[in-house]
């Protein structure tokens, strides 16, 4: 029987001594640090076109700048898994825009309209982590798009790729009433010593972040890689408990605790430390268990943070509290509400993150005429103009209103997001964004009244970029078979998912074609409402119905 270390070193684990390359990826990034392929981008790839793209860097390398190609329209979701992918590959591309912590001033916000209308036909969607993702990118106008942005402090990258990508922060760091602490210092200070770094450019997988103070605990810190949540010792510090391990896709596990109380000055060195765990010790074998996750289920929280202490830090890290529960059941930012210095920031939900250029530009000219200038996006696909004095807040949320920029949406507005889907991606299996949206209104009339807190995320595939698991209603778009016994797009269902709670349910045999959708999220919610107790949650409900009142 193989000992333990023969087992780990069979995982590629760099630390153990196994640095042979055990796949495709990681053969391309050893033969190459994907950074480098931006001087190729510029020298070679933009001026000779699409056809001049060396492969390698077309599927692989690409990504550590944000670049994916778009999917072939035509190619229907039943061919996703069959086709190789230079049959799937379109010649343009979709490149996202990395946006730490969400913010944005005036010249950014402005910029990346310019951008999305002059080489994007006018495209842009809102991510669920704060990014701004363009599509119908030709290869010929990138190294323009990037000096447009690098011009006012933006960029691409390791925006994708197995980096660490795109700092999730609170929107409201630094205004917001209630916040522990305002993370904005921190999340800079990594974004500048770590992003583009080459000691952390070739990690085994995706990593992201998340670091923050708010205390509606947007940032999701319990599906991160490594988050940083904002607590007060003891002591009476403010500082931050580190949670490690978290991720969806096809096999979904919460962060864990670490126990530690890391102080702001040691933020930059504790994400260093982590990250290098993962760069060191994370399976490199097979990509579908090469997330920090798995080796986090593996160790454990005790060894983990053993290992960070004596191997990376080396110094021990004070034990620390836990942080509280989110502040109420929608954790995000929408609606108007006060700052901590009197003004308020008014928050507004585009339908699932689709908005475009033009209307960019006059979320800037709203955002100057009534506020300061800063616009920050959220994690939940959606945005907020900040610094509004109290008399204009109205004003303002009527403007946004009549540009259908909803500021008190309906729960259905408010909480239903949608991945890219198949109209540009090429993982995807079915359409998601135009679904998301006709979804919104049919149940915004047919069911008018309904007001309790209610998430509904929709996926193109399995792998989760809308956080099926964690929402009430996860749709996980799949080809189904109608009442004709033919094959359309349709979605196998999730029920009673919740961030930190439960995921969501799998119940046998639920599934429901797209064309069917509305009528089923209907007859569930009524279902809902008719059985729920005084005060009871979806998700609480989901755990004890019967199995016929969720079909």
């Amino acid at each position: 029987m193989p000992s333990r270390m023969q087992r780990k070193r069979g995982e590629g684990q760099w630390a153990l001594g196994y640095r042979e390359p055990l796949n495709k990826n990681e053969e391309s990034k050893k033969n190459d640090d994907g950074l480098n392929v931006r001087r190729r981008i510029i020298d070679i790839y933009a001026k000779g076109g699409f056809d001049s793209i060396d492969p390698a860097d077309l599927r692989g390398r690409f990504r550590w700048y944000g670049l994916y190609t778009q999917r072939r329209p035509g190619i229907d979701g039943g061919k996703t898994a069959v086709l190789e992918p230079e049959e799937l590959d379109d010649r343009y591309f979709m490149l996202r825009v990395r946006i730490d912590g969400g913010r944005l001033n005036l010249d950014q916000l402005r910029t990346i309209a310019d951008v999305s209308s002059k080489y994007a036909r006018g495209t842009a969607d809102i991510t669920d982590r704060q990014n701004i993702q363009l599509h119908w990118v030709e290869i010929e106008n990138v190294p323009a798009i990037w000096e447009a942005l690098e011009s006012v402090g933006l960029h691409t990258t390791e925006a994708c790729g197995d980096t660490p990508r795109v700092i999730l922060g609170c929107p409201l760091a630094g205004i917001d009433a209630d916040e522990v602490i305002d993370a904005t210092p921190q999340l800079r200070d990594i974004h500048d010593r770590y992003i583009g770094n080459p000691d952390f450019s070739n990690l085994p997988r995706k990593f992201k972040t998340a670091l923050s103070g708010c205390t509606a605990q947007c940032t999701i810190h319990e599906i991160n890689d490594i988050a940083f949540v904002g607590v007060v010792n003891d002591e009476g510090e403010a500082g931050y408990d580190v949670w490690v391990g978290g991720g969806l896709s096809t096999n979904p596990m919460f962060a864990k605790r670490l126990g530690a109380f890391v102080r702001p000055e040691q933020a930059h060195e504790v994400w260093a430390g982590i990250t290098g765990i993962f760069r060191d010790y994370g399976y490199r074998r097979l990509r579908h268990r090469a997330r920090l996750k798995f080796l986090m289920n593996d160790w454990g929280p005790e060894r983990f943070r053993e290992v960070l202490e004596k191997e990376y830090l080396g110094y021990a890290l004070a034990d620390g509290p836990a942080p509280g529960g989110p502040r109420d059941q929608r954790r995000d930012h929408v609606g108007v509400h006060r700052q901590r210095d009197g003004r308020y920031y008014v928050g507004f939900a585009p339908k699932v993150g689709r908005i475009n250029g033009d209307l960019l530009h006059v979320i800037a000219d709203l955002a100057e005429e009534y506020g300061s200038g800063r616009v920050h996006t959220t994690t939940e696909q959606k945005m907020v103009i900040l610094d509004v004095p109290e008399e204009r807040t109205e004003a303002l949320a009527a403007e946004l209103e009549a540009h259908d920029l909803r500021v008190r949406p309906s729960t259905f507005r408010r909480q239903t997001m949608a991945c890219t889907g198949i109209e540009y991606c090429k993982l995807a299996i079915v359409e998601t964004k135009q679904r998301g949206m006709d979804l919104i209104e049919e149940l915004e009339r047919r069911l008018p009244d309904f007001d309790e807190p209610l998430t509904i995320n929709i996926n193109g595939c399995p792998n989760s970029c809308a956080r099926i698991q964690t929402a009430d209603i996860g749709l996980k778009g799949q080809l189904v078979t109608d009442a004709n016994g033919e094959q359309v797009e349709g979605f196998q269902v999730h029920l009673g998912g919740s961030i930190g709670g439960e995921f969501g349910k799998k119940i046998r045999g639920l599934k429901t074609t797209a064309e069917e959708l509305p009528d089923y999220v209907e007859r569930v919610l009524r279902n809902f409402r008719k059985g729920r107790n005084d005060g009871e949650s979806f998700a609480a409900w989901v755990q004890r119905a019967e199995e016929g009142e969720l079909k």
